[in-house]
Parts: structure tokens; sequence; C-alpha cells
């Protein structure tokens, strides 16, 4: 018993000393000397559990208890280096306990992609794919480096649910089919490929798992929260983001939330952590493992109290399924848990192997001649093709929310006045979770660059009450052709750890952009940040020509916006967010996770609010104009198929329930994306019934005036199902209407019957504690 504390406590002198270096650099393990030489961890013959095995049965208890931790001192004595599991790579590699950039030169920088909110804006899959290939192309680069892990904490995927929440900036926004798709590609891109072999190119790690979006409001903090969730809910809403991160993409890694869920912490949970994600879904041990949210081991006893002290906490985390801490709790009190027979050998045996499996997998034990990564270099780093897809994506991600025709500008405007915080932001333009880009390229200088004369004049700042530059920005808007206001909210009021309690526009903005209006000279407003702000008095001004939300737009942000109000770029992107109007946050609490209406509830997202939004979930105007018709005219009715699955694991709701084909011609005269949405609505199944949901979209590029496109959209089972109270998924009968796009002037609908008796599809896990 002596022997275990004493091997622990020299662990953690190595971790404290490691946290206290600046910097560490990353090595490989050398199969080809002793100690490891010979040992079956080496033998690229066997699989990835049996070589994590081998050299997981030589630790010691203490040297298994010293490396459940996210910062592991690793096993010298067996050849194993130290390793950093936390390294981020959430819209490009960023700055993290475990990615390390140069002050100059070599790995000093990395390509700085727009925020999720805007990616996920462009509903372009392929775009989403390719950017997450370059992502992991520059995380590999880092590594060899010795300047990265390997195994990374993205994506967040967490529907964004409330305006409110500080990290909804980090999401692809609210609707969980959205996501689904997001993630589905993404992972395959960070990865390389579906459940990729003999290698993953990175990992990736889905978070926070589950019904985490809640930072600090009004007194209730997430490391303390008890998310109060139906099973109806976690089903429909909660949960489909992470089923198709893991059990569809494959993910190797998954991030347990801070809160709790029904009175059990997430990292605790094992109805979250083996009932759902192990057993229903399938996450088995080859190579794939869970991690807690930073502390989140430690909140189980220090904040939420749900154990007697910290030995209970750490031996119901690991035992739930929590394999890595990514804290300390489990190297400072797993000795405790361990001498009290709380935990086993075999139980931190489980959790390493899991663990090092994946490093397997990464090619981690392999010579660099036969791991193809290991060639990846920082001659792949910011390269022509990635500087062009950051500025794709941000082209893409942003949202014309009105427009009057002001834009584009015509050839009489010539001179802009660039007012406001963000006028000539340039670091503000990556949101949080950033890198060091290669360069930032503000909105006055994307404007610059395509030929216009523009000053900046701040006016104000993002919060505050202060006048003091009102008069500098009149003068500058009466000397210019044109006005550009860009403003918002940034870092300042919504981040991680912080959530807003209004969803107004923030200080005096809005005042001086009434000033600006009242000049008379046309005035374009851009909107950043990834929260939704009330813009009715922008709306509803006709003075304020054009309104362009460009969230957090990343290192090509200014020239995407200078492209698009000069014309040499449409804009096509759509909201994925509802921005409501500013009452909503008085007629229900952020901690109410009902997402269905009530008497003491609005109902959330588009799916279930019923007010009035100042600008709706997939709202998007463009440049020119759009006719859509059916290229085939859809059934009427459908019968409701009979024999399907739904048996634990079961994939029934991918199956197809049918392609619908619209022609998309262009009737205006500017070549331009367009963005084919598919809505259903309809009677079938438990009210209250949802307005809509997304069952379907593409992306449809390039589409020339005149010119016409072909939208196939495919719809699942899983799309038209709804969710019974139990959470189980089902067809059911009654009447049905598909919707494409959301404007009432260029809609196209279709009204169809379901038939027959309704038929489950999958069966949701009960939750019998």
């Amino acid at each position: 018993m002596a022997k275990l504390q004493v091997g622990v406590v020299a662990s953690i002198m190595v971790l404290c000393l490691l946290r206290k270096t600046s910097a560490f650099t990353y090595t490989f393990p050398d199969c080809t000397v002793a100690p490891l030489k010979g040992n079956a961890v080496c033998d690229t013959s066997k699989d990835a559990t049996t070589r994590a095995r081998a050299i997981i049965e030589q630790f010691t208890v203490d040297e298994l208890m010293a490396n459940t931790v996210n910062l592991s001192p690793g096993v010298p004595r067996l050849g194993l280096p130290s390793y950093q599991w936390w390294s981020e790579a959430l819209h490009g590699v960023a700055g993290s306990p475990g990615v390390f950039f140069a002050p100059s030169g070599n790995f000093s920088f990395a390509t700085s992609f727009p925020q999720p909110i805007v990616m996920s804006a462009a509903f372009n899959d392929e775009l989403i794919k390719e950017v997450a290939t370059v992502i992991s192309t520059e995380a590999r680069a880092f590594n060899n480096g010795g300047r990265a892990g390997i195994d990374y904490f993205t994506p967040n995927i967490n529907p964004f649910k409330d305006p409110r929440w500080g990290r909804g900036q980090e999401t692809p926004g609210e609707d969980p089919f959205r996501i689904q798709q997001y993630v589905f590609n993404l992972v395959q891109g960070l990865q390389g490929g579906l459940d990729p072999k003999p290698y993953y190119k990175i990992i990736a790690d889905c978070k926070h798992f589950a019904a985490y979006d809640l930072e600090n409001w009004n007194g209730n903090n997430r490391m303390s929260f008890d998310a109060v969730v139906t099973p109806q809910d976690l089903s429909e809403y909660y949960l489909p983001p992470f089923q198709s991160c893991v059990r569809d993409a494959k993910v190797a890694s998954v991030m347990c939330s801070y809160n709790s869920v029904n009175g059990v912490p997430s990292c605790a949970n094992s109805y979250l952590l083996q009932s759902i994600l192990r057993d229903h879904w399938g996450f088995n041990d080859d190579g794939r493992w869970v991690t807690s949210d930073c502390d989140a081991v430690d909140n189980i006893f220090s904040t939420h109290k749900f154990t007697a002290d910290y030995p209970h906490a750490v031996a119901d985390a690991l035992k739930a399924g929590t394999d890595v801490d990514c804290g300390t709790a489990y190297s400072l009190h797993l000795p405790d848990a361990f001498n009290q027979s709380l935990i086993t050998r075999d139980d931190l045996e489980k959790a390493l192997v899991r663990q090092y499996s994946s490093l397997v997998r990464l090619g981690y034990f392999d010579s660099p001649q036969v791991q193809p990564y290991r060639q990846l270099s920082w001659a792949d780093v910011n390269t022509p093709n990635a500087q062009a897809l950051a500025l794709q994506a941000a082209v893409e991600g942003i949202v014309l929310l009105k427009n009057d025709g002001t834009l584009p500008f015509k050839n009489s405007i010539k001179k802009i006045a660039f007012i406001g915080p963000y006028a000539n932001a340039t670091t503000s333009l990556q949101g949080n979770y950033q890198g060091t880009a290669p360069f930032l390229v503000s909105p006055v200088q994307g404007a610059i660059n395509e030929g216009f004369s523009a000053t900046y004049t701040p006016g104000t700042t993002i919060s505050g009450n202060s006048t003091t530059g009102f008069a500098a920005a009149i003068a500058a808007a009466n000397a210019a052709d044109a006005v550009v206001f860009a403003g918002g909210i940034d870092e300042s009021v919504e981040r991680e750890g912080l959530d807003r309690m209004s969803i107004t526009w923030p200080g005096n903005q809005l005042d001086l952009v009434s000033q600006l209006a009242a000049l008379g000279k046309p005035l374009v407003v851009m909107q950043f940040g990834g929260g939704q702000v009330d813009g009715s008095a922008l709306k509803s001004n006709p003075k304020v020509n054009s309104i362009l939300w460009a969230g957090y737009p990343g290192q090509s942000g200014g020239t995407a916006l200078g492209q698009i109000i000069s014309g040499k770029a449409a804009p096509a992107g759509r909201l994925v967010t509802t921005q409501y109007p500013a009452e909503f946050v008085n007629q229900v609490g952020m901690t109410d996770m009902n997402i269905r209406p009530s008497t003491s509830n609005p109902g959330r997202t588009y799916k279930w609010y019923t007010g009035t939004p100042v600008f709706q979930f997939g709202h998007g105007l463009h440049f020119t104009s759009f006719d859509l018709s059916w290229q085939h005219q859809p059934k009427a009715k459908y019968q409701i198929p009979r024999g399907l699955g739904n048996a634990p694991g079961s994939t029934t709701d991918l199956k197809e329930f049918d392609t619908f084909t619209v022609n998309v011609k262009n009737t205006g005269k500017t070549t331009s994306d367009y963005v084919a949405l598919l809505f259903l609505s309809g009677t079938g199944g438990p009210a209250p019934l949802p307005n809509k949901q997304l069952v379907s979209y593409t992306r449809l590029s390039q589409i020339k005036a005149g010119g016409q496109s072909t939208a196939s959209l495919k719809v699942t089972l899983g799309s038209v199902a709804r969710a019974d109270a139990k959470g189980n998924l089902w067809l059911y009968p009654g009447s049905y209407q598909l919707t494409v796009d959301t404007g009432v002037e260029r809609s196209l609908v279709h009204e169809f019957e379901l038939v027959g008796d309704a038929v489950q599809i999958s069966s949701f896990p009960q939750n019998s504690s």
C-alpha cells in the first residue's frame, strides 16, 4: 500500500514538472531498440487491442494510475514517452495545452478557417470534409515537428438551442439533422475516412456528451448544473449528432460533459457511457476511448456532490467508462480508490488499453517508412489550396439577411466609410479555440483589396455607453459614397464560461447605426458574432439597405466580405440558428431543457418556436432570383413499410424513404450558388407537432444567369420518423407537406399521405437507474 502511494507521488511530480514546462517536444516510441524491441506492441501483424494489451500488462499499478490523465508521464522504463492527450483543432490547429506554435518561422502558424457556425451556414458537406482534411494534414505536420498531439478534442456538436449560450459559435447550429451531416463529413476528413485501416490520420473527439449548452447563467454554473431532459428530447434532439458521430462516422473519442443528466454527472453516468454509447451505438474498445471535459471528474465530488468523497468519485467515473481524466483527479485519488478496493487493476487496464490501442491505430509505434502520415511536414501547412479553401468557406458561409438592391455596390460607389468595432478587426474574426493565423484580413482591408477607397473610423465599441466616437464616424460617413457599419458581438460578450443575459445589440451600436442611417447614404451593416442578436430595428429601418451576417469568418473573412460587396462573389449562405426577438430571454430560462412549447416555454429552435422570429433558420438572400420546380412530381401517397428492424444498433433510420429532385433555374442576372433546403411538416405522431423539420439539403454551385441545375434531395426514414415519450422512433400515418426553401415567394410545396399502421424503427435505451 505504501509502495503504491510513493509510486504515484513520483508520477505526479513528473506531471508537475511537465506542467511547468511551457512546451515539450513530442517524440515517438522506438520499436527498433530495447526496451520496446520484441514487445508485441511493435508487431504490426497483430490487431490494435492485442498490441496495446501487450504493453499495458507490463505497467505497474502505479504506472497505470499515473497515465489515466491527459498529461500522461508515459513509462520511460518501457520506452514510452510522455504524451499530452489534449490538443485542439476546432477550425484549424489551435493553441492548447498540446499544441505549441513557434514564435516565428516553421510551425509559427496554421490555416485559420471560419468558426463552425459559419462553415455550417454554407450547407456544403463536401466543403466540410475538405476543410477537415486540411486541418488533419496540418495537425499531423505539427505532430511530426514535435509541436502537437495526434488526437484532438474537436468537434463541439451540442445543438445550439439557446442564443444566450457563450459557446454556440463552436457548433454547427441549432438543428440536429444539420449537425449530423456536418459531423459525419468532418470526422471523415479528420480521421482519414470511415474507420480507416490501417491508420487513423488523427483522432477526433465528439463533445460534450450530453445535453451541455450552459456556461454560467443567472447563478447556474456548468460544473454543477443538472440538465433534466426527457427521453423524447434526448432521442430526438440532444443525441442524434452523437449517434451520427459514433455509430456512423466511427469517431475514436467522445468527451463526457461537465453537467449532470437527470441527476447523474455525465462522466459518472453509466447510462450515457455504457448503455447508449457502447452498447447501443457500438463504441467498442478497438482504439476508442472516452475523455472527461477538463476537471469534470473532479467536479463529480467537488461541485455536484454526487459522491461522499474523491475516491468514490474517481471510481464511479472509471467504472462508468471514462478512460481519460482531463485533469488530475484520477492521478491524485485513484490510489485511495484502489486501496479501498473501489477499483481493480482490470478496471485500470481496460481504460489504458482503450487509450493505447488508439495510439497503435495512429501508427504511433510504427516506423515512419511504413506510416505515410509521418512524412507530412511544414511544407504541407498553409498551402495555396488551404488558403483558397479558407476563403471559400468564408464566402459560402456568409449570409445576406437583407438587401434592397444596394449590394453589390454599383460602379458609382468609390469611397466607403468603414465604421464600427469590427471594421478593422483581425484576431477577433477568428472567434475562440483559434490558432495563430498566417494572416488576417480585416473588413476594411478586404474592401481596399477590391479597389475601393476605404477609410476606418471606430465610432463605438462592442459594449459601453460612450458617444465620444460618434462625431468622427458621422464626419467620415458624410465624406464617403457609402457606409459600412461592422459590429455585433465578440468574445467579451459570448465565450466559454460566459453566457449572455440579453440578446439585443450591445452598447450603443444601434444608436450609431440609426444616426448613420439618417444621413441617407447607402448603408450596409455587417453583423459579427456566433450568437444571434435581435436585428428588428435594422430589419425595419428602410435606410439600412443591407445586412450581412459574417459570424467569425476566419483568416480571409475581410477578403470574403470585400468580394461580396464588390460583386466578385455572390452570397448564398443560410442561417443555421433562429434570430429571436429580444423578449425571448424573458420567456424561458436557459436551465429549461425542454424543446417543445408549453405554458412556460415558447418552444425552442425553428422546429418548435411559437413566436415570430426576426430571421428564421434557413433564411438567406441572393444577388439574383431563382425559380423552383419538381423534376418529377412526387408521389401523393406512401405506404408505411413493414418488417423494419428496430433492435439496438439498428440502422433502419438510414434507409431511404425517397429522393426528391428539384429543378433550380436562375431567373436573375448574377451567377450564384443556391442552397436547396427540404423541410417536412405533418399531422403524424404525438402532440405537440413541430412547425417543420429539415430532412434534406444540398448546395448547387455557380448557376449562371438563365441557367439551371438540379438538386437531388434524399430523405431517410429517420428524418420522417418522430420519437414517442420513451424516445423510440416511429413512422406515423398522417398528412404531410414537403417544402423546399423558406421564403413564400419561391417555396415549392408538395402534399402527401403516409398510410398504414405506425411502425417502430428504433428502440431507445431506457434508463433503469
